[in-house]
């Protein structure tokens, strides 16, 4: 009885390990906002994970193709680039239950901020923010389907 409750406790640990693990990588992949302004591709960057810009209606020209230059960067050097294709999140550390210590540019603003990410019932939420969380505002997305 005693090695049945041992066995059973080691397997919940690695059920738990695993179940983690799955929930992290959960975040990889194309994501829209409910809204549909904006797409990015989530993705692992060594321990952490990052973000690409693909698509957004403030980024591209009145054609909705053509990317809009990186003109707000506070980086001089950066303001000739194209918005389309930039790595605009970066630095999201999984910590068992949500994605934390982000950050995340904001190429219309060019404007720089914390975020923090989770996800419930298939939904992203991706919250941005400066100093405290609750000083912010948190974006839902779903799951990009062409």
């Amino acid at each position: 009885m005693k090695t049945a409750k041992i066995l059973f406790v080691l397997l919940f640990a690695m059920f738990s390990k695993i179940q983690a693990q799955i929930n992290e990588k959960t975040i990889i992949g194309i994501w829209e906002s409910d809204k549909k302004d904006v797409r990015m591709e989530f993705f692992k960057d060594g321990s952490h994970y990052a973000a690409k810009l693909l698509w957004g209606n403030l980024v591209v020209e009145k054609d909705d193709i053509t990317s809009k230059k990186d003109s707000k960067n506070p980086d001089a050097r950066l303001r000739a680039r194209n918005i389309l294709g930039i790595i605009s999140l970066t630095g999201l550390e999984w910590n068992g239950k949500e994605y934390t210590n982000g950050k995340i540019y904001d190429p219309p603003s060019g404007d720089t901020y914390t975020c923090k990410a989770w996800i419930e019932d298939g939904k992203l939420s991706l919250r941005g923010y400066l100093g405290i969380s609750l000083l912010g505002k948190t974006v839902t997305w779903h799951r990009y389907k062409p």
